[in-house]
């Protein structure tokens, strides 16, 4: 039978497969078992009782990866708690708004954060009890002391297990609502989209503040009796080692860690040996970067896509590497997906549109916001994901860019990751993300921001000759900018509305 809740994918494999490996750490030390993993699960919920926190509560992370990290969020999820880890990359102005705005009844902290955040907590109008907990300990304080309390009925599948809230490049970031079913449903998901099994281990290189390292590392290996190997952070120079050390079957990565891999060049052959695939997600996977690490590493990359509000992956490309298409973020998986118009129409295919979601994938609504909630959903239950698209004949769909960030020149809609793959093709350009900029004449101009290559001596004036021959004369930007480095979102998404100052 298929398990509906994040509690029974937990049982389940504990009961299956006691001795084999869940987690360990690239770092040593070790590892984790799935019998030790469902007996730390009741005694990690012992410690959060004594700390206040109560079935249906909020409990907060604010925690850097480690095998420690992994035990909190999921002990808790298993008590039928709800749980919050905090984007560590936030501002503080934006971590001090979700510590409040989430009603968390407990915030587990690592020691480097505890200052910070007890001064986040201190002018807060409610109490709020601080766990102080080491991400790479073995146990939390307390743990062995904990009376053991009576097994609570399980939760179920409607019942809020993640409370994530988005990046928010506009504004204070939405809390998106997460249960248990939904998470479940996507860990299975994954799972059999990808063809995994008890044999299979993942690098999990990605933070678990993020959804997609929540899901697909975290989660999906509960669904097939696999496992994670879990680095400190993301290192592109020990990246294939940690790899191949722990034995991985298969990476999870983004198109900004595809980016630094590349310039860190190619691995020892036996390096790479193990891997069978590369998967990448969150962010559009430019498709020259694409080609450049299938060349380089031997290594094929199954492109997906998803959001916090649908629990990670809702696309995604075939295994079989024949079948894939390049710039795709592949066929629905593990829901429906359609594209509509502004009327909420679904449109013939070809057609450039918005792309709904409809499944059991999808977030309950956002938290204490009734009004996001209604406006994201259409009258018959689609979530309309703000992404701009079509689909082809064969049911992959392609994503062209959000709404809001579309760019209107002269009243024509252009996509910024037209302008964006234009600019990678060419050989002294890193990296590159347009922008709509404020015009008198068009209402919005193409502006650009470029990373060039170490060593690069390109001119702006070899670019605009470049995409006027690239994109054509009204496609080709208007201003450029030379910059260090683009701001993402921990997905790896630029997020292009904060490129807008350096055009002011």
């Amino acid at each position: 039978m298929t398990a509906l809740t994040v509690h029974s994918l937990i049982e389940s494999q504990a009961a299956q497969r006691p001795q084999a490996i869940y987690a360990l750490s690239t770092e040593g030390g070790s590892p984790l078992r799935y019998a030790e993993l469902a007996r730390g699960c009741r005694s990690v919920a012992a410690v959060l009782r004594q700390h206040g926190a109560r079935r249906g509560d909020t409990v907060s992370l604010v925690m850097p990866n480690g095998l420690q990290t992994l035990r909190v969020l999921l002990g808790a999820m298993h008590a039928g708690l709800c749980v919050n880890p905090v984007n560590l990359l936030s501002q503080p102005e934006q971590m001090r708004y979700v510590l409040a705005h989430s009603d968390c009844r407990l915030v587990c902290v690592a020691p480097e954060w505890e200052a910070r955040v007890r001064a986040m907590l201190a002018d807060l109008d409610r109490a709020v009890a601080l766990l102080v907990v080491a991400p790479d300990a073995s146990a939390l304080p307390g743990e062995s002391e904990a009376p053991a309390i009576a097994e609570a009925p399980p939760p179920s599948p409607e019942d809020p297990a993640l409370l994530m809230y988005t990046s928010g490049t506009t504004g204070m970031p939405k809390g998106v609502m997460l249960s248990q079913r939904s998470l479940a449903a996507n860990a299975n998901a994954i799972s059999a989209e990808h063809g995994l099994g008890p044999d299979d281990r993942v690098l999990a290189v990605l933070p678990l503040y993020h959804i997609n390292a929540f899901a697909v590392t975290m989660l999906a290996p509960l669904a097939h009796g696999g496992s994670l190997a879990m680095p400190p952070k993301f290192s592109a120079g020990r990246f294939w080692e940690q790899a191949a050390q722990a034995q991985c079957s298969w990476i999870n990565v983004v198109p900004t860690m595809i980016s630094y891999l590349l310039e860190g060049g190619k691995p020892p052959a036996a390096q790479t040996a193990g891997i069978r695939f590369c998967r990448s997600a969150s962010a559009a996977l430019p498709p020259e970067h694409h080609r450049a690490f299938e060349q380089m590493f031997g290594i094929g990359i199954v492109e997906t896509m998803g959001l916090t509000e649908t629990a990670a992956p809702s696309f995604s490309n075939p295994m079989d590497p024949a079948k894939r298409k390049l710039g795709s973020v592949g066929r629905a998986s593990g829901c429906e997906a359609r594209v509509i118009d502004a009327q909420l129409s679904e449109v013939p295919d070809g057609t450039t549109g918005q792309l709904a979601i409809r499944g059991p994938n999808v977030m309950l609504g956002y938290y204490k916001n009734e009004e996001a909630t209604r406006a994201s959903f259409t009258p018959d239950g689609w979530l309309r994901t703000g992404d701009l698209g079509h689909r082809d004949a064969d049911g992959f769909f392609f994503v062209t860019g959000r709404i809001k960030e579309l760019i209107i020149k002269g009243g024509e809609n252009i996509a910024p990751r037209e302008i964006d793959e234009a600019l990678l093709a060419h050989p002294d350009v890193r990296d590159a993300a347009a922008v709509g900029v404020p015009d008198r004449h068009y209402g919005q101009e193409i502006g650009v921001c470029v990373i060039l290559r170490e060593g690069s001596t390109c001119t702006e004036e070899a670019l605009r000759a470049y995409c006027a021959g690239a994109l054509g004369r009204y496609k080709a930007p208007g201003h450029y900018r030379f910059v260090e480095e683009l701001p993402r979102g921990p997905s790896g998404k630029v997020q292009r509305l904060k490129l807008l100052p350096l055009f002011e």
